[in-house]
């Protein structure tokens, strides 16, 4: 194809609300450099960190949702500043349309996915040497992209290009979590905010293990969340959460969600239980006594940086049927403002992608 030599592109151009995010009709499009390839975008899923980074969330100086002061040194994932203007988005799939020296052409037209963790090649390990797609570097909030070529995975699917978008950051940051949680099939797995994406994908994921999966939703979401195959579903937030349960043991608690409601969650884990947590949509600041913590022999693993074979599984999982997507909406590149503000709002069940 005959690459442009600018494209339509949503740039975020500093911390604040909505309107920081501007939608740019000629902005240069990206040259791959060595050990790189070029994407056009066919979609892309939004994810907590496209708004936790926008408003700064994730500063220490944010305290709960109103986000009244952020700290310009620490408002990123990583606890470090961003680079403006940015595009975000990290939830690509697209098709590969040019490559840098050093990748094979033969990649040209390849199907993708991206893999939002940047990695240095020489130690792909160590977590203190990676970034993440649509944060450390420009994302997929535009027509075209580019990531390491290790970074855009190729997969084989009847999919659409927006299904196929609502899996990257969701189902690895839930994978991520039971495999730190190393979730088995004698575990019975409770997971909070099971309606949104990462939820979503913990109940899938957590089934795909063999464990007993108990979902918790608002109630007026419980018919889209059972079509995820939950083994039980309760209340988003019960009053007394041990008489909900009855008989069940819960030996594993899943949480993106935290909140007032967490000390709840802690109360009814067995002894010798975990949680596992990757957000804190309802809040950051949370209570503990430390009595039920150490006397009940608990363990609380936080999960971010994902294991390197996290992706490369998720594919396989794709390719082979074992999950499904949860597409809640499409909105087009312009409406991002829109697509921001219903995934702010969390009345959806499952993922929310735009396409250029």
């Amino acid at each position: 194809m005959t690459l442009p030599k600018t494209m339509r592109a949503m740039v975020t151009m500093g911390h604040g609300d909505l309107d920081q995010m501007v939608l740019h009709d000629d902005w240069p499009r990206p040259d791959p450099a060595a050990g790189e390839v070029l994407i056009l975008v066919g979609a892309c899923g939004l994810n907590n960190t496209d708004v936790n980074t926008r408003s700064g969330w994730y500063s220490k100086t944010v305290t709960d949702a109103t986000f009244a002061e952020v700290g310009e040194d620490d408002p990123t994932w990583g606890g470090a500043p961003i680079t403006f203007p940015r595009i975000q988005g990290a939830d690509v799939c697209g098709k590969i349309v040019a490559v840098g020296t050093g990748v094979d052409p033969a990649r040209i037209g390849e199907r993708v996915i991206t893999d939002g963790w940047l990695r240095d090649a020489t130690d792909p390990d160590n977590m203190d040497k990676t970034g993440y797609f649509g944060s450390e570097r420009d994302g997929g909030f535009a027509e075209f992209t580019t990531t390491p070529a290790n970074n855009a995975l190729a997969v084989t699917s009847d999919l659409s290009d927006a299904e196929l978008a609502t899996f990257s950051c969701s189902y690895s940051t839930a994978e991520g979590m039971l495999t730190r949680a190393q979730v088995g099939p004698n575990d019975t797995v409770l997971i909070p905010g099971a309606s949104g994406g990462v939820g979503g994908a913990l109940v899938q994921l957590a089934n795909r293990r063999g464990a007993r999966v108990i979902a918790m939703a608002s109630d007026a979401k419980h018919k889209d969340v059972a079509a995820l195959g939950p083994d039980k579903i309760l209340p988003r937030a019960p009053e007394n959460l041990r008489t909900r349960l009855g008989d069940e043991k819960v030996t594993v608690v899943a949480d993106v969600v935290g909140g007032p409601y967490w000390p709840t969650l802690i109360d009814i884990l067995e002894r010798g239980g975990r949680y596992t947590c990757s957000g804190a949509i309802a809040g950051p600041m949370v209570e503990l006594d430390l009595r039920t913590f150490y006397l009940r022999d608990l363990t609380f693993t936080g999960s971010t940086v994902i294991l390197p074979e996290v992706m490369p599984n998720l594919i396989r999982y794709i390719e082979q049927g074992e999950i499904k997507p949860a597409l809640a909406e499409t909105y087009s590149l312009d409406q991002l403002h829109e697509a921001q503000a219903a995934f702010i709002a969390k009345t959806h069940t499952g993922n929310i992608v735009v396409v250029p």
